[in-house]
């Protein structure tokens, strides 16, 4: 396989994300809950698909509710 950016099944060239494009992927779309325990009780954090930390809810249906609530889509960390 060589460094061709041509998909040589199709006639149209396979887009090559950049590294910057390919962090911002999903930024304004999904937002990832996940729940996480502090001191002693179970919270669920609500992080950007860049991994930055949003928003912490004491359940997940509230956190999917204000991610729903932003235009987003909200995505399970297990």
């Amino acid at each position: 396989m060589g460094t061709d950016a041509t998909n040589s099944t199709s006639e149209s060239p396979r887009h090559i994300m950049s590294a910057e494009d390919f962090a911002q992927w999903g930024m304004d779309d999904i937002a990832y809950i996940k729940p996480t325990d502090v001191e002693g009780r179970k919270i669920y954090v609500i992080h950007a698909a860049d991994g930055e930390s949003m928003a912490e809810e004491s359940d997940r249906e509230t956190a999917a509710a204000l991610v729903i609530q932003h235009d987003m889509q909200p995505v399970s960390i297990h």
